[in-house]
């Protein structure tokens, strides 16, 4: 969430296709610095047999319910995935016409395979189902979303759908099968998963409308972007906000319907509004009454034999100064774990005590077995912002790595109270770095490593939750991670967690009693401003780059990496991505800053796209090692899936950019399969 912006770094990555024309030995130098971070070179062997069922088709936005991203489709293998090609390519044609607003978008989107069609959304929250063979359209429905003079907190942006079957009805019955997607003005629509006709039952004419609990100040502020999900009959759904912008904000209120009529079921607040609940003793006196969001905007998983629903929660409004709301701020920052039935709080784990870094959780919690001592235990692992990684007991929420209290940076800014301690992974270090010597920034030549050397020395760095300062701070990971909304996948037969990362920092600055653009204007035109209405402070924050506009972290500046979730260690971590298609064609492994997900497969492969240039790439499970790329048309800023149609493996990438990313835009899903 939040002011993210990779613009610069896409513009000036084009400079260095000057380094090719500067020598051998100037190619080789940085050449070596990509190559010589954070690679690991280990290999993850077969554990236990797959849990029966799992991986059968992709019926859930994350594969299953519990968001293993995986699939046990294993006519792909090592051995002939270099033999993929496009097998057909499907343009949804939303963007013609809606050129004006296109930079707004995300194409984010990954389909479920039911009623014999691939289903999926689009920027506009379109929803079409496709034949699997061929990409022929089979219907389409429109919502009609306003796109004129809104601006969505998080892009039109539509991650996914999700289906239901109605056990009470005949099979073939109108709306026995339903398919429901949730839009960029916070409706929830219901749909006949054969036909795309709205089920008249459900709500009214087939919708629900999601209110927020204040008045907005613009459209698009209060939006859901992520699939909803099923319990039982319920339906379940967080919303995105726009962050910053004031103290006293919509709060995060998760919603749930039941799943034929649309009737509400519940809500579940994580600010406790309810003076009754045990949380309001980690709140200040009267401050969930002054403040909003923790809410849910990314992916929510399902435990559907215990019936549990498990939610990650965002930081208390706003973001990055916390003294209206003094205290941990229960229920904030954590994964909560809740009835399906009645909403009513099972257990929860804060990751980040009183956030006032944006760490929000911005991944699904993973639903996984894993085999130690010759037992399967089930966990809830969870990928973050900071790169850490954190493993529970699915059943108590305590923990099943080890975690312990570590003391933090203290003496915030005057107002702030901070937490003495964070919460840390004892056996799993951070798969990317929190800590910058200024000596070791990053520079294309030596005045640009010099400048950036200059910067990291003004800001104030003591390693992760060193808090915001009026002097300017550096945030290491940044605001959009470590680890974002595309989550993770997992491998059942090795206990393997695959997860991609992005390793590049901000500086954040606190700025007492301004609360114009136009005066953060006056103290730097290229920084991202934000309010925070009714603080003492408002923000800017930008990327830390050099006068070239590179990264001033050193590559590689995205990472993928396979931990053992039986004992926590990082079995393999590997650059991933080049920079192609943001300088010239000049293809360094430096890696690039990522959005979306990996999927695993029972054939121990990976496919991901994810990175800034127009891949989409199977690597090894064992290693991390690229086996295949796959060229396409657009950015591929999305999570994949792979399904098996007559006999048929595919494997399905959306291709349409990321608008704040700056990635080449469009409007394709391209599926690849064997000759």
């Amino acid at each position: 969430m939040g002011l993210l912006s990779l613009r610069n770094i896409l513009i000036a990555l084009g400079l260095l296709v000057a380094v090719s024309f500067l020598g051998g030995s100037a190619m080789w130098w940085v050449l070596g610095i990509a190559t010589s971070q954070m690679t690991i070179e280990g290999s993850a062997t077969v554990v236990r047999a797959v849990p029966p069922g799992l991986g059968d088709g992709w019926s859930v936005y994350g594969g299953d319910a519990g968001g293993n991203r995986y699939s046990s489709a294993d006519q792909i293998t090592k051995d002939n995935v270099a033999s993929l090609v496009p097998a057909w390519t499907f343009r949804t044609g939303v963007l013609q016409g809606r050129e004006d607003v296109a930079r707004k978008t995300s194409f984010q989107t990954t389909p479920i395979l039911v009623e014999e069609s691939l289903v999926f959304c689009a920027q506009f929250n379109e929803v079409i189902a496709l034949d699997p063979a061929t990409g022929e359209e089979k219907w389409r429905y429109d919502p009609q979303v306003i796109t004129k003079d809104v601006r969505p907190a998080n892009e039109f942006n539509c991650r996914g759908v999700v289906y239901w079957q109605d056990d009470r009805v005949v099979r073939n019955a109108a709306c026995a099968t339903r398919v429901f997607t949730a839009t960029v003005d916070a409706r929830v629509i219901a749909l006949d998963a054969r036909t795309g006709q709205p089920c008249e039952d459900f709500g009214t004419d087939g919708a629900v409308r999601v209110e927020p609990s204040l008045s907005l100040r613009w459209p698009g502020e209060f939006q859901i972007t992520s699939a909803p999900v099923i319990v039982g009959d319920t339906l379940v759904t967080g919303t995105a906000i726009g962050d910053n912008l004031r103290t006293k904000a919509p709060r995060g209120t998760v919603h749930a319907f039941d799943a034929r009529t649309g009737a509400e079921k519940w809500v579940f607040n994580p600010v406790p509004i309810n003076p009754d609940d045990p949380a309001r003793s980690t709140w200040a006196e009267g401050a969930p009454e002054k403040v909003g969001h923790a809410n849910v905007w990314t992916s929510i998983a399902v435990d559907e034999e215990r019936g549990l629903v498990f939610l990650p929660t965002s930081s208390p409004s706003p973001d990055f100064y916390g003294g209206d709301r003094v205290g941990d701020n229960k229920y904030a920052n954590s994964v909560v774990a809740v009835d399906g039935e009645t909403g009513r709080v099972v257990w929860d784990f804060q990751v980040v005590h009183h956030d006032v870094w944006d760490f929000d959780l911005p991944a699904q919690p993973g639903l996984y077995q894993v085999w130690r001592n010759d037992r399967a235990h089930d966990v809830v692992a969870q990928v973050t912002k900071m790169g850490l990684v954190f493993v529970l007991d699915r059943e108590t929420g305590e923990p099943f790595l080890p975690i312990e209290e570590r003391p933090v940076p203290q003496d915030g800014v005057e107002g702030e109270v901070l937490s003495p301690t964070q919460p840390f992974p004892v056996n799993t270090p951070a798969v990317v770095p929190d800590r910058l010597n200024p000596f070791d920034a990053f520079g294309l030549t030596l005045w640009d490593k010099w400048a950036c050397q200059s910067t990291l020395a003004s800001l104030r760095a003591e390693g992760l939750y060193t808090p915001p300062s009026i002097e300017g701070t550096l945030l290491y990971p940044m605001t959009g991670g470590g680890a974002n909304w595309g989550s993770a996948a997992f491998d059942p037969s090795r206990n393997l967690l695959v997860v991609n990362m992005t390793n590049v920092a901000h500086n954040i600055r606190l700025h007492p009693n301004i609360t114009e653009r136009s005066q953060s204007n006056e103290i730097s035109h290229n920084d991202e401003f934000a309010p925070m209405e009714g603080a003492p402070y408002a923000l800017t924050r930008t990327l830390v780059l050099s006068p070239l506009g590179l990264p001033c972290t050193p590559p590689p500046w995205g990472v993928i990496a396979g931990i053992d979730l039986a004992s926590g260690d990082i079995v393999w971590r590997q650059t991933f991505g080049t920079t192609e298609d943001l300088a010239g064609g000049l293809a360094l492994k430096l890696g690039t800053p990522n959005f979306g997900g990996p999927v695993v497969t029972a054939s121990g492969l990976i496919f991901i796209g994810a990175t800034m240039d127009n891949y989409v790439r199977a690597l090894d499970v064992e290693t991390g090692h690229e086996l295949w790329k796959g060229r396409l048309p657009a950015g591929a800023q999305a999570t994949p899936m792979t399904y098996t149609w007559e006999d048929r493996q595919y494997v399905v990438m959306a291709s349409g950019g990321h608008g704040k990313s700056g990635t080449a835009q469009g409007d394709y899903i391209v599926a690849f399969a064997l000759p």
